[in-house]
């Protein structure tokens, strides 16, 4: 009823509000219309294709709504329990406003992204295809010969493509400390010591999973808000140093043209005392991704890296700063891979990244550029964009995929 992109948004916008004040004076606005009746959303100055929107409605947090289109079509409308709304907009041209009515009778579909318990682990799946797994608490150790020092949970693996293609490893022979999507330090002093999160074969640091503080399942996303903990490991007893929240959204996109998964993962670390985290300067540390071991340099299918700026070159890109950077080979006899994308908030973005010079490894490690610290009542936030796809990557599309993330198009609601 109120998708109108023919023209000047405020003229739109003007007779939207006459429209809804008539509607109340005549009495036939019923309990649809809630204090917030329609939403307008305006591109900007590009094209965007299924892109997520997002804006505050508290009156209805916790919720599942709908958005009515000017053809009828109805999409989900998600609220969340801080009464943040999301939806997927199909299209929207550049320069352009689409109006869309608030309709509180339900979601229109039955199709969610859901997030189950699965023993130790949290699978996050859509319309019946496992996107990524969480080991929450730590997983076995997968073979003999391993130091127990090694076992710990809080991260990401097993992660797939649209089309199940792994594209994340676990425990590797070579660094078996690297474990799908996590986020450690290295280097790190803390009260003159010097524990380290990264190198748990040391037995001077280690991150591990606490808590759940919350899952969810929707026809918008799925996710889940995690607590982990960084523990000194050099004083008796163990000293925590970090708190740690994730929060990880899994989207539910079809990707249009081209499936893709689209998931986002926003770390909050906060100093569990008063002393802070001091990160000298150093080539890595921070987020980390392993990719699948076939894509290691001693077989005949290395790595394949891309960056934002254009560089395919492992040891050129090494070092350098840029918004996302692709990793992936073959897998099955198919192209496949991830892109993970950084967003401009972040501390020093676009981030300096470690492009290992052999592995399937990559790291957004902002320390390499100097010293950096953590410290107390100043939380350290860092939000990250993952596109897992089939085939060989697009620059063009994931630049546009980055553009949503940094650049969210703007949502105004409409008040009757």
């Amino acid at each position: 009823m109120f998708d109108i992109s023919l023209g000047a948004p405020q003229v739109h916008l003007m007779w939207m509000r006459l429209l809804v004040g008539l509607l109340g004076g005549l009495g036939l606005a019923g309990s649809v219309l809630a204090e917030v009746v329609a939403v307008e959303v305006h591109g900007g100055a590009r094209d965007r294709v299924e892109v997520l929107c997002e804006f505050a409605l508290p009156a209805f947090k916790g919720r599942t709504l709908a958005l009515k289109m000017q053809d009828g079509t109805r999409l989900p409308l998600q609220i969340d329990d801080r009464g943040q709304a999301m939806f997927v907009l199909p299209k929207l041209d550049k320069n352009r406003s689409v109006f869309l009515e608030l309709d509180v009778t339900g979601a229109p579909n039955k199709r969610q992204v859901l997030t189950t318990r699965k023993g130790r682990k949290l699978r996050l799946e859509f319309n019946g295809n496992v996107i990524a797994e969480y080991q929450a608490e730590a997983a076995d150790l997968p073979r003999e010969g391993i130091s127990p020092l090694y076992r710990r949970g809080g991260y990401l693996h097993p992660v797939f493509t649209p089309k199940g293609k792994l594209v994340t490893d676990d425990f590797p022979l070579q660094h078996t400390h690297h474990h799908g999507i996590w986020f450690p330090w290295t280097n790190a002093r803390f009260e003159e010591r010097k524990p380290d999160f990264w190198n748990m074969g040391g037995g001077t640091g280690r991150v591990d999973f606490v808590k759940l503080d919350k899952t969810w399942s929707g026809p918008v996303h799925g996710g889940f808000r995690a607590v982990h903990r960084f523990d000194d490991l050099t004083v008796k007893p163990a000293k925590a140093v970090l708190k740690e929240t994730w929060e990880v959204r899994v989207y539910a996109l079809t990707g249009g043209a081209r499936p893709k998964w689209i998931f986002d993962l926003t770390s909050t670390q906060t100093c569990a005392g008063p002393s802070p985290l001091i990160l000298p300067q150093y080539r890595y540390g921070g987020l980390g991704v392993r990719g699948n071991r076939a894509w290691d340099h001693a077989t005949d299918n290395p790595t394949r890296f891309l960056t934002a700026n254009g560089v395919s070159d492992r040891q050129q890109a090494h070092a350098t700063r840029a918004r996302w950077c692709y990793l992936g080979g073959q897998v099955e006899g198919a192209q496949a891979g991830l892109a993970i994308l950084g967003h401009p908030d972040n501390f020093r973005a676009p981030q300096p990244m470690r492009v290992h010079p052999k592995e399937p490894f990559f790291n957004f490690a902002p320390q390499q550029f100097g010293d950096m610290a953590i410290k107390p009542n100043r939380p350290y936030v860092s939000r990250y964009r993952f596109v897992t796809l089939d085939g060989a990557p697009d620059a063009a599309e994931l630049a546009r995929i980055w553009e949503d993330f940094a650049n969210p198009p703007q949502v105004n609601t409409i008040e009757k």
